[in-house]
């Protein structure tokens, strides 16, 4: 039944898939969110003008990433949390390969920027069309904290220059981390100070204080104290003039038969954005126990993109930094993200001028208590009490993030989550079933085991497919071979196997033979339906046959005790089959 009120639907249900990120909204909540927004606003404004910087775009070009992006993925995207904006690894990409096409920060280079930020909203749209959106589920809980551990340590390092006063050019965090080290003669005092004025401000109310907006006191004080003292005129960085007004609308100025050489690093910053933005997402929505959908995150990442290059930016992704901001800053939905748009239109219209006197070793100090956030040491420490070898692979997946990158960081993360099941899957936990107290209790699958006088009850622990296959079999022959008493009946507990490939099922037929050959009476329980399935498509329903597979071990144990289980001879030529009583 369809809910009406005034004979109308009402808005969410109308448009389930608008404002997913949003909804449900309250009172509390949405201004809690939008100060959240603020707080956001007054971090974000001269970090994106770094980003700017970074992709060879004017400067201003960095507040157009706050505007019609957030906004659009607000719209369309299910994260309550993710913050999509300008990102330095996108930003590298983009500068790497237009660079080598049109002179940095030229109306030309700005308009195939554009083209790249459209072409990429294109990729994003066919992933939703394709449900590519499942990459993030190849995420385990534990490479997810090594990658943000790892993003966390990239992005204090790189903040660690600027705190100093000490000039870093590398975009590599190893060479960044030995630039400082050598330039450490050269600190800037002064620079310095502030920095760790900035910083003990922000962890003095983060541990008394956390609901107050610090970042932002922070900001606004360093703005009034910088025009005060005349920061500049101590050798203190300030950051860039930027230009006022909002962003022009329309398509990029170019022709369209750039699109070819523009396709890799579109493909380039596509794999960037999917990756890091489904890890991100993924991270804070198991952090905090939200739902969130990877397919319409891509809807929403699409049309953030579109929205850039109709806007006169560049690529924006889901920033691990930024949302990392949001979320310390009390930010919950997506509410937080349209407060910043709005901040910052407002800054473009009226608040220009005065943002030139934030020093940056301010923003270096404010985003490394947010790196520093990143870092979390009590997950790290739990998954080293609990899986000491996953705990290694988290590290590897934050050192590859530092050493080599975020993208290679999120490819190994994914490539090791996938190797780490498979290894489960190729060396599954075994065991042999015996009966203690009166109940079935597992004890190691080794030689001479049993669970009975002639009976071996084997327990597999995942699917059977080519890889594992082998293992089983070998398993199961050194339960059998050389058993006193010898084994009469084999039963296999299948409860963990859902679904047998066809290279296993050759191979169980084999053994099945061979079992027979040894007298052996092969039995199958807690089969299910999909593996039902399985056995009668491969035939070894008919091999192993029907009546010596079971639901319960009960039911097995039933029919061995009342000699209603049997030996299944060899299929022969024409697929009847002989039996022998045990």
């Amino acid at each position: 039944m369809v809910n009406v009120t005034h004979g109308k639907l009402r808005q969410g249900e109308r448009w389930p898939w608008l404002f997913g990120g949003i909804r449900p909204v309250t009172r509390t909540g949405a201004v809690r969110d939008a100060l959240a927004g603020i707080t956001l606003a007054a971090m974000n404004v001269p970090q994106a003008l770094g980003y700017a910087r970074i992709a060879g775009m004017p400067v201003v070009t960095g507040l157009y990433t706050l505007l019609l992006p957030l906004a659009a993925f607000a719209a369309l995207g299910s994260s309550r949390y993710l913050v999509v904006a300008a990102d330095s690894a996108t930003a590298a990409i983009l500068a790497g390969r237009l660079s080598q096409i049109a002179p940095i920060a030229s109306a030309h280079y700005v308009a195939l920027a554009g083209l790249v930020a459209l072409l990429t909203a294109g990729c994003l749209l066919l992933a939703r069309l394709f449900k590519l959106g499942f990459l993030a589920d190849f995420l385990s809980q534990t490479l997810l904290v090594g990658f943000l551990t790892g993003v966390g340590f990239q992005v204090g390092i790189a903040m660690l220059g600027e705190m100093l006063g000490v000039t870093v050019s590398s975009d590599r965090t190893v060479e960044q981390l030995a630039q400082i080290v050598r330039g450490m003669p050269q600190l800037h005092v002064p620079t310095l100070c502030v920095a760790g004025a900035v910083l003990t401000i922000v962890f003095v109310f983060n541990r008394f204080a956390p609901s107050l907006p610090a970042s932002l006191f922070a900001v606004v004080g360093s703005i009034a104290a910088s025009a005060a003292f005349d920061f500049s005129g101590h050798g203190i960085a300030l950051i860039q003039r930027v230009t006022g007004g909002l962003p022009a609308i329309g398509l990029p100025d170019v022709s369209w038969r750039e699109i070819p050489q523009l396709l890799p690093v579109s493909a380039s910053c596509f794999l960037m954005i999917v990756t890091q933005s489904a890890a991100t997402a993924r991270a804070y929505a198991s952090r905090d126990n939200q739902k969130h959908d990877e397919n319409t995150d891509l809807v929403g990442l699409s049309a953030a993109n579109a929205a850039a290059a109709f806007s006169g930016t560049f690529v924006v992704n889901g920033s691990p930094t930024q949302t990392a901001m949001v979320e310390r800053s009390g930010g919950h939905s997506q509410i937080a993200q349209i407060a910043t748009a709005a901040v910052v239109a407002l800054v473009l219209l009226f608040l220009t001028g005065p943002l030139h006197y934030l020093p940056r070793c301010v923003l270096g100090a404010i985003v490394f208590t947010i790196a520093v956030g990143l870092i979390d040491v009590r997950s790290l420490r739990d998954i080293r009490r609990e899986s000491p070898g996953e705990f290694w692979l988290a590290l590897i997946t934050a050192a590859t993030v530092v050493v080599i990158g975020v993208e290679q960081g999120i490819l190994l993360a994914i490539g090791l989550s996938l190797l780490w099941h498979v290894r489960h899957s190729y060396q599954p936990h075994t065991a042999v079933l015996v009966e203690q107290s009166g109940r079935w209790a597992p004890t190691p699958a080794v030689p001479g085991a049993f669970s009975g006088p002639g009976l071996v009850i084997f327990q597999f622990g995942a699917d059977l497919f080519y890889a594992n296959v082998g293992r089983f079999v070998a398993d199961v022959r050194a339960l059998v071979e050389g058993a006193d008493p010898p084994v009469k009946w084999l039963v296999v507990d299948a409860g963990a196997i859902t679904s047998i490939d066809y290279s296993a099922a050759r191979v169980l037929a084999d053994l099945q033979q061979d079992l027979v050959r040894r007298r052996i009476a092969l039995v199958l329980v807690h089969t299910q339906s999909s593996l039902r399935a399985d056995l009668r498509r491969h035939r070894l329903s008919d091999v192993i046959g029907t009546d010596h597979i079971f639901d319960t071990l009960r039911e097995a144990l039933a029919a061995i005790s009342g000699h209603r289980v049997h030996v299944v001879a060899a299929t022969n030529p024409v697929g009847e089959q002989q039996r022998g009583t045990l």
